[in-house]
C-alpha cells in the first residue's frame, strides 16, 4: 500500500545513507559526517544499473530498504546536451537525443521507482540541475552566452526532457519532484527572477506530459557554494550612503545576497504562480566558509566594497565561480524544516566528489575540460573574468577528490 504524499516529505523521515558515499567518507577523514545522507546521481544511463565502484539505482533502493530507511533522494541528470555553459558536467547524450533521454534513461528510472517493494519510499527527485537557469542567462544576446546554450534554446529539448521527466517520475504517488533553480548569484537579478518563474510555467510544466501537479517544489544552491545567510549584511544596507546593492561590485545590483532569501523569494513566487504551497530545499553540503578566515562581524569600513570584502561569508573570489572552490567547507548538516519556509536543508552534491577535472583527461563518461575548473585561469564573462578559484589536480567530476574533502572537513561550519 503506497504512503500518501505529504506536505514536506523530510518531516520525521529517516533518510537513506548511501553506504557508497559513507565509506569513502569515512576513510577520508570524515567519520563525523559519514551517516549523514546524500543524494544518489543518475548522471548517466550506466549509472542505472551501476558503475564501478557504485550500485545501481536498484540496488541502492533495497539497501534503503535494508536500513530501514523511509525516504529516498536521487539526482535525475542526464539531459541531451548537458549542462551546455559547463565543459566539465556535459553529459552522454548529444543536443538532439532527447528520444534516447526518454527511453533509454527516464523510462527504466521510472520502471525500477514503480515496483511496488519502495511504494512505501518516499523519494525525492531532483530533476536536471543547471538546465533551464542557462536557457535565461547564457544564450543570445547576452555576452554570457554560448553556442551550446543557444543550440538549447533553439531545439527546446531542456523543456521537453523537463516535461518528460516530471511527468513519468510525477505519475508515482510517492514520488516528489524539485526542479533546480540554480542559486542566488545565478538568477537573483530583476531579468532574471521573473524570467526564469515564465520559462517553468509557460514552456516546462505543461510540456511533454508534464502537468504543475508533477511539481512538489524548487532547490537552490545544488552542488554550489552560496551561504544561507550573510549575516552582516544584505543587498539593502547602507555603506556610505548607498545601499551595497547599488555600491558593491560583489553584490553588482543582485537582489539577494544568500541561499536563505533567494529560497524563499522563490518560494513565495512560486506558490502564487502554482496557487498552492510550494517545497523548497537547500543545498549545504559545501557552503559553510568556516576556518580562520571567516568574519566573525560587519566591518567597520564606510567605503560599500571595502566593507562587504571585509564582512562577507561567502570567500569565492565571485559569485559565478562553482568548480572546486577554495576554502570551502562542509555547511549545516541535512535537516528537516529548519527555518519557515524552508522545507529542509539537503546534501545534493555528495561533499568529496570532484566538480570537474583541473585538467584534460580522457574518459569515457562524456565528461570534458572546462577552464574554470583550472585554478589558472583567469575567467570569462560569466563570472566577471576573475580567476577561478578553483583547487588543482582534481579528478573527473563526480569522482572522489581526498585534497578537497580534507578542506572541507577542515572548514565545516559548523564545525565539526
Amino acid at each position: 500500500m503506497t504512503t500518501a504524499r505529504v506536505d514536506n516529505p523530510y518531516e520525521g523521515a529517516q533518510v537513506y545513507v548511501n553506504p557508497d558515499w559513507s565509506g569513502r567518507a569515512s576513510q577520508g577523514g570524515g567519520s563525523a559526517i559519514a551517516d549523514e545522507p546524500t543524494f544518489v546521481w543518475m548522471d548517466r544511463t550506466a549509472a542505472i544499473n551501476g558503475t564501478e565502484g557504485a550500485r545501481g539505482l536498484r540496488a541502492h533502493l533495497d539497501t534503503a530498504l535494508d536500513q530501514g530507511a523511509d525516504l529516498f533522494q536521487v539526482v535525475i541528470y542526464n539531459l541531451p546536451g548537458r549542462d551546455c555553459s559547463a565543459l566539465a558536467s556535459n553529459g552522454e547524450l548529444p543536443a538532439d537525443a532527447i528520444d534516447r533521454y526518454q527511453t533509454e534513461y527516464i523510462d527504466p528510472i521510472a520502471e525500477i521507482l514503480g515496483d511496488p517493494a519502495y511504494a512505501n519510499l518516499r523519494i525525492v527527485t531532483v530533476v536536471e540541475i543547471d538546465s533551464l537557469p542557462n536557457l535565461i542567462t547564457n544564450v543570445a544576446p547576452r555576452e554570457t552566452q554560448t553556442e551550446n546554450c543557444n543550440t538549447m534554446k533553439a531545439n527546446g529539448n531542456y523543456q521537453k526532457g523537463v516535461g518528460y521527466a516530471l511527468g513519468a517520475l510525477g505519475a508515482l504517488p510517492n514520488v516528489y519532484n524539485y526542479i533546480d533553480i540554480g542559486h542566488h548569484g545565478w538568477l537573483g537579478w530583476d531579468d532574471n527572477f521573473e524570467p526564469f518563474a515564465d520559462l517553468v510555467m509557460n514552456e516546462t510544466v505543461t510540456n511533454n506530459g508534464a502537468s504543475p501537479e508533477d511539481v512538489h517544489g524548487f532547490v537552490s544552491n545544488v552542488a554550489n557554494y552560496g551561504v544561507l545567510h550573510e549575516e552582516h549584511f544584505d543587498a539593502n544596507t547602507v555603506i556610505g550612503g548607498r545601499p551595497v546593492r547599488e555600491a558593491s561590485d560583489w553584490v553588482d545590483w543582485n537582489r539577494y545576497v544568500d541561499e536563505v532569501s533567494y529560497a524563499k523569494a522563490y518560494g513565495e513566487l512560486f506558490s502564487q504562480r502554482f496557487g498552492r504551497r510550494i517545497s523548497m530545499l537547500i543545498d549545504t553540503s559545501r557552503n559553510g566558509w568556516g576556518g580562520a578566515d571567516r568574519p566573525s562581524g560587519p566591518s567597520s569600513s564606510t567605503d560599500p566594497n571595502t566593507f562587504v570584502e571585509e564582512s562577507r561569508i561567502d570567500g569565492r573570489i565571485h559569485t559565478g565561480n562553482w568548480c572546486n572552490q577554495s576554502g570551502a567547507g562542509i555547511g549545516e548538516r541535512p535537516t528537516a524544516s529548519p527555518e519557515e519556509g524552508i522545507d529542509a536543508f539537503v546534501w545534493v552534491k555528495p561533499p568529496g566528489e570532484s566538480d570537474g577535472s583541473s585538467e584534460e583527461i580522457p574518459n569515457d563518461e562524456g565528461k570534458g575540460f572546462d577552464r574554470m575548473c583550472d585554478p589558472t585561469y583567469e575567467g570569462n564573462p560569466r563570472n566577471g573574468n576573475n580567476m577561478s578559484g578553483a583547487l588543482a589536480d582534481a579528478p573527473l567530476s563526480g569522482h572522489w577528490f581526498q585534497a578537497q574533502f580534507s578542506e572541507l572537513v577542515q572548514n565545516a561550519y559548523p564545525p565539526l
